[in-house]
């Protein structure tokens, strides 16, 4: 029986959640700097809490996959909001120095993950109660996860203005907390616990299945690798040489309205795919997002007059907007739907993981070269990797049909973990 609840409650989970961690991306680091004077802290508080996040999205696909996904979205956004509440409560009674702001900052980071992952192991069931196809539900989580992190920073923004900076924690909490209201009370179809005899058998153990599988998937391998350099090449020019070019000239306000603008081009780049997606092949699909969003960045690296530059951005974003359904899409195709969480959370995890790779080696090259030099290379590194992803021949397979047992298939309620050679076996000869 079809209905369209459970795929509106996931997307409405989606924004909620989404909007409360663009809120705490404005606010904590705001409150951190209010609260110590230095702006080291704030790095280093990054800096630490990257190891948890990267340890959390890594085992998150087990714990849902052993769990249950909505038992595990419930329980993440629940633990997020109590890590949240925390800051206005400390500061309240014991008061919040740098250790206290390192602890919340890490609980945030291990509990998030978690949600992202059970959100999106969720997502082919509930489009298949709507009568979705695929693309078209992939294109709409996007969006959903656009514009929450296109409002969340800007209201963070004006909270912290309107109540002050703890206070803004209490709104982030609210949002953590209707998220999870809203799931608690729905029926989510392919969401339950496993039974008892398809558990994994520890989560060290079903992580390793998760790696296996992607590792042995080439198309899969592929994608994850391509994912990981995009990330690793382009978070070191949203967060450190953006920031160290607007701040040279100070203008805080342009570094927002530039970020604002791309997130802005991720939001009708998504839903362009949304309808344009179903009629689409999907490996050009992906080549031309990629090399479409590389070559506006190109161009800013030379610093064109600013309404330019917001032009660019928007452009940029609109073609990577179908980057991330693309990559979606490939996965439920190619996952067993009983390791669906598991491919996730790896897939994640390598993401998370060149991020702070690309900060490190970005760091010292912009004390050395200066911002713009950096730029410029990293633009072109991002250039070369588009273009050269439309002579892998491995990607020509994003254009097979869904696998027997994947998440792209029906499945029932109740589902089986066999064996990881069993799987490998049964992919390899499909």
């Amino acid at each position: 029986m079809r209905s369209r609840r459970p795929f509106v409650v996931l997307e409405a989970t989606a924004v909620l959640s989404g909007t409360a961690n663009g809120i705490t991306m404005v606010a904590f680091p705001w409150l951190v700097l209010q609260t110590t004077g230095d702006a080291r802290a704030t790095a280093t508080i990054a800096a630490v809490t990257a190891l948890p996040l990267l340890a959390s999205m890594l085992f998150a696909g087990a714990v849902v996959d052993l769990l249950g996904r909505r038992a595990i979205a419930i329980t993440s956004d629940l633990l997020s909001m109590l890590s949240v509440v925390l800051v206005p409560v400390l500061a309240a009674t014991v008061g919040l120095g740098f250790g206290l702001l390192l602890l919340v900052a890490a609980l945030g980071a291990v509990f998030d993950p978690a949600g992202l992952t059970a959100r999106e192991t969720m997502l082919p069931a509930a489009s298949r109660s709507a009568g979705l196809s695929l693309e078209r539900a992939n294109g709409i989580h996007e969006t959903s996860y656009s514009v929450a992190f296109l409002v969340g920073p800007g209201l963070g923004g004006v909270l912290i203005g309107l109540v002050g900076t703890t206070a803004t924690f209490w709104a982030t909490a609210a949002a953590f907390a209707m998220s999870a209201a809203l799931m608690a009370f729905t029926r989510m179809p392919a969401s339950g616990r496993p039974s008892r005899s398809a558990y994994p058998q520890g989560i060290w153990s079903s992580t390793r299945t998760g790696l296996a599988f992607l590792w042995d998937d080439k198309v899969l391998r592929t994608v994850a690798m391509l994912t990981a350099l995009l990330v690793g090449v382009w978070l070191p020019v949203e967060g450190v040489v953006l920031p160290v070019l607007f701040s040279s000239v100070d203008q805080p306000e342009h570094l927002g309205f530039l970020i604002t603008a791309m997130s802005l081009g991720g939001v009708i780049g998504a839903l362009g795919y949304t309808v344009l997606g179903p009629r689409q092949r999907r490996r050009p699909s992906f080549v031309v997002a990629l090399v479409g969003c590389a070559v506006p960045v190109v161009a800013m690296a030379f610093l064109p007059p600013y309404p330019v530059l917001l032009l660019l951005g928007v452009v940029s974003g609109a073609f990577f907007g179908a980057v991330n359904p693309i990559t979606n899409l490939t996965m439920q195709n190619r996952t067993p739907e009983a390791l669906r969480g598991r491919v996730v959370g790896v897939m994640g995890s390598a993401a998370y993981a060149a991020g702070p790779i690309g900060y490190l080696v970005a760091g010292p090259l912009v004390e050395a070269w200066g911002a713009q030099a950096v730029f410029a290379l990293l633009a072109v590194l991002l250039l070369v990797a588009s273009v050269a992803t439309a002579f892998l021949p491995t990607l020509h397979r994003l254009d097979d049909p869904a696998l027997p047992g994947s998440a792209a298939l029906p499945f029932p309620e109740r589902v089986t973990i066999p064996p990881v050679d069993e799987v490998l076996a049964g992919r390899d000869a499909a």
